[in-house]
């Protein structure tokens, strides 16, 4: 069976190990559901294109079943899914529950742990400092922190692209036993860099590609330097505010704003599954501690997407969101991994997973076409990710020419 640490990766390309996203698994299975809620539909006004198919009565249909054969299948609790293109209508519906003990429904205002799409959140903020002039991306991480092994080598583009060769401190064992002996635990930035290096350099700089929390740890330390704020701090005021997410945060500790979903997991010290609503997310921190809610990530897929925030100001330059987009192949056939950000099969975005909680947030950018799914559970079936499977199943509907597919592969130990 696969070690429980394996899955702790906060969020995306956890399959991307040499794979793509999330958080630890132990084993064991989630109990039996409640009834299901009853569906809740949220009007949704619809914000292009010949490649999605237009959300007449009976698409709406199918993806009604197609959300729930997923939620039967994977046993999850409940889920919100939000489709919205420019000519084609929206679709946006809550399953199932946010509370097991209640019954309390799930809704699409709840906000949501959102793991590894932290990422594009921290990267942006590094790419900001880029565009400003006060750092570059080919600058080395030993400029900016010790002790990095390779300090002297790895560039923060390295970094930011998940090819620093440096070891993923959610994959050990050390730091597993710690998290789940006390989920409710703060972690600092340098406990978790330690945890990382004590293991030597999965391979030289540049190499390859190899999904590592690590590396993020790093870019929020950078930004810290350079901003001289708190990550959050710069985060909240450079980019939540200009591009208006008035419902995302970096929490600074385990708050986490109602209404809320709880969130069941897996990773547990005994395999059972536990609610991890209040555990610290700080373990996380720059790679996958933030919270958000569906309309907040449906402008934000489109910001990280294109650079451009809601008014039409650019968050991002051209010239450094064409380098952002640049994606080299990842060991997933048609997927690439660029600087924080993926594509797959076209769509551009994140995916993350923290215990309890998983998300996907895409742009389709051919068709301005946007996929946002949430749900309260971090449990694998049968080797999948939740998230994944309900993004296959969605754009096997909507955009049967661009089907969000992401095999499992054994992440890295």
């Amino acid at each position: 069976m696969t070690h429980p640490s394996t899955r702790l990766r906060s969020g995306v390309v956890a399959a991307l190990t040499t794979a793509l996203l999330a958080v630890p698994a132990a084993g064991g299975a989630a109990g039996s559901l409640p009834p299901a809620a009853p569906a809740v539909e949220q009007p949704s006004p619809s914000p292009s294109g010949d490649e999605v198919r237009e959300l007449t009565p009976a698409v709406r249909r199918q993806l009604d079943a197609a959300v729930q054969r997923v939620m039967r299948e994977a046993n999850v609790p409940g889920v919100t899914v939000g489709v919205w293109t420019p000519d084609r209508g929206a679709y946006v519906k809550s399953f199932g529950v946010a509370d097991r003990n209640t019954g309390r429904a799930m809704t699409p205002n709840l906000s949501m742990r959102i793991g590894s799409e932290t990422k594009t959140f921290t990267v942006t903020a590094l790419l900001e400092l880029v565009d400003q002039g006060r750092i570059g991306l080919d600058d080395t991480i030993g400029q900016y922190v010790e002790g990095v092994p390779n300090g002297d080598r790895i560039t923060l583009r390295q970094l930011a692209g998940m090819r620093s060769g440096l070891f993923n401190y959610s994959e050990d064992e050390g730091f597993f036993k710690a998290l789940t002996s006390d989920p409710y635990r703060p972690f600092t930035p340098r406990q978790l860099l330690d945890y990382a290096f004590r293991h030597p350099v999965l391979f030289q700089p540049g190499e390859k590609f190899s999904y590592c929390n690590t590396n993020l740890i790093l870019l929020g330390l950078v930004v810290e330097r350079i901003s001289g704020r708190s990550l959050a701090d710069y985060i909240n005021d450079t980019i939540l505010d200009p591009a208006g997410l008035d419902h995302t945060l970096f929490p600074t500790g385990s708050e986490f704003p109602t209404p809320h979903a709880q969130g069941y997991t897996d990773q547990t010290a005994t395999g059972r599954v536990e609610d991890a609503a209040d555990w610290n997310p700080s373990w996380g921190w720059a790679a996958g501690a933030m919270i958000s809610r569906l309309g907040d990530l449906r402008v934000w897929a489109r910001t990280v997407a294109t650079g451009q925030l809601p008014n039409g100001d650019r968050l991002i330059s051209p010239a450094l969101q064409k380098e952002r987009l640049t994606t080299p192949s990842t060991p997933i056939p048609g997927s690439g991994y660029g600087l924080g950000i993926f594509d797959v099969q076209g769509w551009i975005g994140h995916n993350g997973s923290l215990p309890g909680y998983e998300s996907l947030t895409v742009h389709l950018p051919s068709v301005q076409a946007t996929l946002v799914v949430v749900l309260n559970t971090d449990i694998d079936h049968r080797g999948q990710e939740p998230s994944t499977l309900f993004g296959n199943a969605i754009t096997k509907i909507i955009s049967p020419d661009h089907v969000f597919d992401l095999p499992a592969q054994p992440a890295a130990r």
